[in-house]
């Protein structure tokens, strides 16, 4: 009988939503409840567990207790092994101690639920002695150990204990959320994690593109800008290539959260999901995003204040993606992802869209 170790960090995500760009220190998450905040890590991780579940039930399960993975294992229909200490607020050095002690026991298999944060908990644990995956939850997820989904989780730990995935070598990379709060991006590499991998499972690491398309943006934004319907909420998501949009109509870019704008004025900066609401209040309104270069995620990393409340809101059909033709390329052939956290709202957004990549240029894109 094959042992997964399961560690899930209940907080992962908490900040996501409410715009804090991450729920790392207790204040952060004080802020995040304060805000209005719910849990989703849990979740997420049962969702990858019942997928687990149906494919794999004769599957032992160690994991810590309460949210930290007992709840989870129980509600997905698994008899866990309980291990640890119960404790009402837990912390980096619970997720720790619970990798330690999995090692010890031999699982086959640590599955994390969190974002990058928790990878670098994780690794300064077992660092490459033992296989690991990610089940994404956090607000940054820049590092490659996470499967694409919560569902995929579920499908590669199976496909990995039948002996249909190779163990890869995958990077564990953090931000600076001090620095990301202040629209400054500061990412580093802190190890490599070895972890079950297939293609379309697994997401890739965030890819910095260079920036060397500076015509291709502003032709972009030229054209955007020259297309924008008077009266209507444009949603801006983070990224510096929607940041040219607003530098052409005289306004500084929030690069790290979301801004909308209205007939050229900025109407709200750094808005969370709420505020957005809020401000749209069921009119005409756009939710304008880039792809992530190297990953190819369009909705679900770093950008969870558009959520699946707003998109259904605006409408699938008032989505408008762009990226240059730099960005596209950095895919490889890769289809674009979503990865909302609403199960049935990714199944709406999976088939063809439009890419604005140029003046006058569109490209159709498979999403999955």
């Amino acid at each position: 009988m094959k042992k997964l170790g399961l560690i899930v960090n209940p907080i992962a995500g908490l900040g996501g939503r409410v715009g804090l760009k991450g729920s790392d220190g207790f204040s952060i998450q004080k802020k995040a409840r304060e805000l209005g905040a719910k849990l989703s890590s849990p979740s997420r991780a049962l969702d990858a567990l019942i997928i687990l579940k149906d494919l794999m039930p004769q599957i032992k399960i160690i994991t810590y207790p309460g949210l930290m993975g007992e709840d989870e294992a129980k509600e997905a229909g698994f008899i866990p092994l309980v291990i640890g200490e119960s404790k009402k607020d837990t912390t980096a050095e619970d997720t720790k101690d619970a990798a330690l002690e999995m090692l010890k026991l031999q699982v086959d298999l640590i599955l994390f639920v969190g974002g990058d944060g928790t990878a670098r908990d994780i690794y300064s644990s077992v660092g490459t002695k033992l296989p690991v995956l990610g089940v994404p939850a956090g607000v940054k997820i820049h590092s490659s150990v996470f499967a694409v989904n919560p569902k995929a989780a579920g499908n590669l730990v199976y496909k990995y204990f039948i002996g249909e995935a190779s163990l890869h070598e995958a990077e564990v990379l953090d931000i600076d959320e001090d620095a990301f709060r202040e629209n400054r991006l500061s990412a580093k590499l802190y190890g490599i994690l070895r972890i079950p991998y297939l293609e379309g499972l697994t997401q890739s690491a965030k890819e910095v593109i260079p920036d060397q398309e500076e015509l291709n943006l502003e032709a972009i934004a030229k054209e955007f800008i020259e297309d924008m319907i008077p009266e209507t909420f444009y949603i801006l998501g983070p990224g510096g290539t929607l940041s040219y949009i607003c530098d052409l109509l005289g306004h500084k870019k929030t690069i790290l959260g979301i801004d909308i704008i209205k007939n050229g004025e900025l109407v709200a900066s750094d808005v969370n999901e709420e505020q957005i609401l809020k401000i749209i209040n069921n009119n005409p309104s756009k939710i304008v995003v880039t792809v992530i270069g190297g990953q190819g995620f369009i909705f679900g990393r770093g950008n969870q204040q558009i959520s699946p409340r707003v998109i259904k809101n605006v409408g699938i059909k008032n989505i408008i993606v762009i990226a240059t033709k730099v960005k596209l390329a950095s895919l490889e052939g890769r289809p674009l992802l979503v990865d909302t956290g609403d199960f049935e709202l990714d199944k709406q957004l999976t088939g063809y869209i439009k890419v604005i990549t140029d003046y006058g240029r569109r490209v159709a894109v498979r999403v999955n």
